[in-house]
């Protein structure tokens, strides 16, 4: 795996984060990935602990519960 399948990951955290994912389609797009590739990423997440839901009205992706992922390693002192 490269380092852009995580920045990936990071850029669709943060996105879902600030509820600003768009519709599936838009997603795939703005990825450059197919829509069920991000129906795959989204399940990732999801297997990873985040409750992820859609809403129609805003067309976005947003998290149930306030939270993030960290995709980078970090020292511990």
């Amino acid at each position: 795996m490269s380092a852009q399948y995580f920045q990936r990951f990071q850029y669709l955290d943060e996105l879902i984060r600030k509820k600003a994912t768009g519709p599936p389609k838009q997603l795939a797009r703005r990825f450059g990935v197919s829509e069920r590739t991000v129906y795959e990423y989204i399940n990732v997440l999801r297997d990873l602990g985040a409750e992820i839901s859609y809403c129609n009205t805003s067309e976005s992706y947003y998290y149930k519960q306030r939270g993030e992922f960290c995709f980078q390693f970090r020292k511990i002192k």
